[in-house]
């Protein structure tokens, strides 16, 4: 066959077989027996088994969103074996199934709706080779595939599919990178066709995007205190500033009553600095409570107003409105030039992307509970439009704690990263102590990684 007509062979291969095709593009060439030319490692990998399960946990007390109080929910913690370049490994991920956030609806009782989540997720592990195509591939493919397999669906509704599927997507790329003894984030030095994600990108190389959006990992990262409507300032956020030096703060507030949201703003931001706590910096969390993006701006202007300086502490506000942006569709351009508006909850799908930009969505609060791979072409499709990213937590435990960790360690977000299960469920957290207690217990304001990277996504530290 002709090189030209081999090259027009390779444009008509499907999504499934590009990654293969590419391949035999990258290695052709060689004309003498006696030159040897090293492919480059396209990491082709095959989803080979995986298997599930659930642990029960309780929060040290609970937490109250918009929806209602969490006090006790399901871990679950997927195991992954997979083969690349002819080495096999078995990876893990974890997520806890937290149908409150991903799953709010007041006609099932919690136990029906846990029940359910663990059924897709064992029906997500007995399928998986499949729900990722059935056939070889990059490891970031596998995981889109994946989240397009599962996500679609009236019931369970699509937030709470993709955090069923996260674990798996999570333990892919963890078994990937423990059998090549590389980090998951360095996946990404060689072009790799990754079809599923590339057509979100105008070159259409998100293999490019994803790798110039991954810096040199940092070792230290801000630590957050969540601040719910009951916490009593010296009682409950006072250790955290005195012994562990927090200076970061999340305010769960409710969206309804500007008057109350920014008084208890205030009293938050002058109560860290009253008990310690050095520049200290806010966020502020609805779980999509207000109304529309008029209460919005009401709630800046009332803030900036009543304390400039807890104003000036505000680095962003996190889904304010109703997760569904088409059926609520507002214009934030106006809201975003006073103060960050990141799309959370309502970033189901990549294909909303553009509508963020459009409404004005100064970009997004990333979750790893969304998709190990939905959450790297996100971020790299923001940065690439200069748009903001943080990344968010579930309450993330253990091993999930780890990979939020290493994510933010290698994207840069203007929050670092979020991680409250060392303040909610503690007990998770056993197994990694005292060996991680930097990481798991910060005792300076800051989680601090290992010097090493590890392979993977971390689940051997």
């Amino acid at each position: 066959m002709s090189k030209k007509s081999s090259r027009r062979a390779f444009l008509g291969t499907t999504a499934a077989t590009a990654a293969g095709a590419w391949i035999g593009l990258e290695t052709r060439g060689a004309e003498t027996p006696a030159t040897v030319v090293k492919k480059p490692s396209t990491l082709q990998t095959t989803v080979l088994d995986a298997k599930v399960r659930f642990v029960n946990q309780s929060f040290l007390r609970p937490l109250i969103i918009s929806s209602g109080a969490i006090s006790e929910i399901t871990e679950a913690i997927a195991e992954v074996t997979v083969e690349v370049e002819g080495r096999r490994a078995t990876g893990r991920g974890s997520i806890y199934l937290s149908d409150l956030w991903a799953w709010p609806d007041p006609a099932l009782a919690h136990d029906r709706r846990d029940a359910i989540l663990r059924k897709l997720c064992e029906k997500i592990a007995g399928e998986l080779p499949a729900l990722c195509g059935g056939k070889a591939a990059h490891p970031l493919e596998l995981g889109m595939r994946l989240h397009e397999s599962v996500c679609h669906g009236a019931k369970p509704p699509v937030l709470a599919r993709a955090m069923c599927a996260s674990p798996f997507d999570a333990a892919i790329h963890d078994a990937a990178g423990i059998a090549l003894g590389k980090s998951a984030f360095d996946f990404y030095s060689v072009p790799t066709p990754l079809p599923t994600a590339d057509r979100y990108f105008p070159d259409r190389n998100a293999c490019r995007a994803i790798a110039r959006a991954i810096a040199p990992p940092k070792r230290a990262l801000r630590a957050w205190y969540l601040v719910g409507k009951k916490d009593s300032m010296d009682k409950d956020v006072g250790p955290w500033i005195r012994d562990r030096g927090y200076r970061c703060f999340k305010i769960k507030i409710l969206g309804r009553d500007n008057a109350y949201d920014v008084a208890r703003t205030v009293e938050v931001f002058r109560a860290v600095k009253r008990l310690g706590a050095k520049n200290p910096e806010i966020t502020v969390d609805t779980n999509e409570a207000n109304p529309d993006a008029a209460s919005v701006l009401d709630y800046f202007q009332r803030l900036k107003a009543a304390d400039p300086e807890a104003f000036a502490a505000l680095k962003y506000f996190e889904q304010p409105t109703a997760r569904d942006i088409i059926a609520h569709r507002f214009d934030w351009h106006k809201i975003a030039a006073l103060k960050p508006v990141l799309l959370d909850e309502g970033l189901t799908s990549l294909e909303l992307m553009k509508e963020s930009v459009a409404q004005g969505w100064s970009g997004f609060a990333l979750k790893t509970c969304k998709g190990h791979s939905f959450a790297l072409v996100a971020a790299a499709w923001a940065k690439q439009r200069g748009m903001l990213v943080s990344l968010q937590d579930l309450t993330n435990p253990g091993i999930s704690l780890i990979h939020a960790a290493l994510f933010a360690a290698h994207v840069p977000t203007i929050n670092d990263v979020e991680l409250n299960s060392p303040q909610f469920t503690p007990a998770a957290n056993a197994a990694w102590l005292p060996r991680l207690r930097r990481l798991f217990q910060p005792t300076d304001g800051m989680h601090r990684l290992p010097e090493k990277i590890p392979p993977g996504l971390g689940s051997t530290l």
